[in-house]
C-alpha cells in the first residue's frame, strides 16, 4: 500500500513537471513570434546587441566583489611577457580626440596597460585601430596600427608586443564614452 501511495505521488510529481515545461515551451514560443512580428524591438535589439561594448572591468569587478577572485584573469596578469618595453617618442602633439606621438619608422609598440581587446577594425581619422579595455575600464585606443599581434577578446598584458605603426601612433583614452586628458595616462 505504500509503494502504490509512492508511486502515485511521483507519477503526479511528474505530470505537474511535464505540465509546467509544456507551458514554458508554450509561453516562450508565443513571445518569439510577438518578438519577431515587432520592427520596433528588432531594430533596439540590433542597436544595443552590436552598437555597444561589453564592459570585461565591470565584469571583472562584480566577479571579485560577489563571487571571489579570478583565478585566470589574476594568473594571467602575473605571466612575463617575451616583449616587455615601455612606449617611446620623438614628439607628442594633440590630435582629434587625443594625442599623436611622431616615432620611429616601422616602431614595435607595446601595450601601456593589462586589459581585453574589444576592437580591431578601422576608425575614421585614425586608421586601423586597436581598442583595449583596460583592467579598470578606461578604453585605450591606438590608431594607425600595422602588423597587429592581438585578437579581438584577447587578455593582454602591460608591455607585451600591440603590433608596429609607420612613424605616427595616435592614442586616445575614453571611459563610458566621455574622452579623458591624455595627459594623465600617458607614460
Amino acid at each position: 500500500m505504500c509503494i502504490k501511495l509512492i508511486g502515485d505521488d511521483m507519477k503526479n510529481q511528474f505530470i505537474i513537471f511535464v505540465s509546467k515545461l509544456l507551458i514554458s515551451v508554450l509561453i516562450t514560443l508565443i513571445i518569439l513570434i510577438l518578438i519577431k512580428q515587432s520592427s520596433v524591438f528588432k531594430t533596439n535589439f540590433y542597436k544595443y546587441t552590436y552598437g555597444t561594448n561589453i564592459s570585461f572591468a565591470k565584469f571583472n569587478e562584480f566577479y571579485n566583489k560577489y563571487i571571489g577572485s579570478n583565478k585566470i584573469v589574476d594568473s594571467l596578469a602575473r605571466t612575463e611577457p617575451v616583449f616587455s618595453e615601455k612606449m617611446t617618442y620623438e614628439s607628442v602633439n594633440k590630435y582629434l580626440d587625443g594625442v599623436v606621438l611622431n616615432v620611429k619608422k616601422n616602431y614595435l609598440v607595446p601595450i601601456e596597460e593589462s586589459g581585453v581587446v574589444v576592437f580591431i577594425g578601422e576608425k575614421e581619422g585614425y586608421n586601423n585601430t586597436v581598442i583595449i579595455q583596460r583592467i579598470d575600464g578606461i578604453d585605450e585606443w591606438y590608431g594607425n596600427m600595422e602588423n597587429v599581434n592581438v585578437k579581438l577578446y584577447d587578455y593582454v598584458t602591460a608591455g607585451s608586443l600591440l603590433g608596429d605603426t609607420n612613424d605616427k601612433l595616435f592614442l586616445v583614452y575614453k571611459k563610458d564614452g566621455n574622452v579623458l586628458d591624455w595627459k594623465e595616462y600617458l607614460k
